[in-house]
C-alpha cells in the first residue's frame, strides 16, 4: 500500500508558541500555499485519478487543506492529530515555567508534557492508525495531517531513524510517500 501524507499549510501562530492540538488559524497565504500543495498532490494520484480512501486529522488546519484539495468528506481520525502538549498549549516555550519542560527537552521521546503526551505516546497513536490501515484492501490512500504525524509515519515505515526524526520535518504543505507492506 502507498500512503501519501500531506502536511497542513503554515499556521498563523507566532514563532516559539507551542500549539500541538490547539485548533489554530492558518496564515492569510493559505489560498496560495494550498494551490501549490493541491497541484503537487496531482502527481501522486493513482491512474484511476482518485485515492482508495482519504483521511484527515479533525483539526481545522488539516480539514481545510483536504477540502481545498477536493476531499471535503475525508474521514476524520483523532489518531492522526498532532502531539498533545497539555498545559503548555498556546504558551511560548521560553515562557513555560513548568519544571517538567527541562525533563521533556532532555527526553521528549518518553517524557510527557504536563497533562499531555510524550512523543512515544503520539507514535503509538499513529502506529495504531497505520496498523489498522494496513488491514484494509487499499492500494493508495491520502492522509492530511501534521508534522509530528508525518515523522511518526516515517519512523513506522523505517525510512528515518529516531535520531533523525526532527531533521526530517516535512515543510508546511509538503507531501511524502511511504510504502507499507503487511
Amino acid at each position: 500500500m502507498e500512503v501519501i501524507l500531506i502536511r497542513h499549510t503554515s499556521v498563523d501562530v507566532p514563532l516559539g508558541v507551542c500549539y500541538g492540538q490547539s485548533d489554530v488559524p492558518l496564515r492569510n497565504s493559505f489560498e496560495q500555499e494550498a494551490a501549490i500543495t493541491s497541484e503537487n498532490l496531482k502527481s501522486y494520484l493513482p491512474k484511476s485519478k482518485s485515492f482508495d480512501h482519504v483521511y484527515t486529522s479533525p483539526l481545522s488546519r488539516c480539514v481545510r487543506l483536504a477540502t481545498y484539495c477536493g476531499y471535503p468528506d475525508a474521514e476524520r481520525d483523532d489518531r492522526i492529530m498532532e502531539i498533545n502538549f497539555g498545559d503548555w498549549e498556546m504558551k511560548k516555550f521560553d515562557e513555560i515555567t513548568d519544571p517538567r519542560l527541562k525533563e521533556w527537552y532532555a527526553d521528549y521521546m518518553n517524557v510527557r508534557a504536563t497533562n499531555g503526551e510524550s512523543f512515544a505516546m503520539q507514535y503509538q497513536r499513529v502506529a495504531n492508525f497505520l496498523n489498522e490501515l494496513q488491514q484494509k484492501d487499499y492500494e493508495k490512500v491520502a492522509v492530511f495531517a501534521h508534522g509530528g504525524v508525518l515523522i511518526c509515519a516515517q519512523l513506522y515505515a523505517g525510512t528515518i531513524k529516531t535520531e533523525e526524526a526532527f531533521k526530517a520535518l516535512t515543510p508546511y504543505g509538503g507531501i511524502i510517500s511511504l510504502k507499507l507492506t503487511n
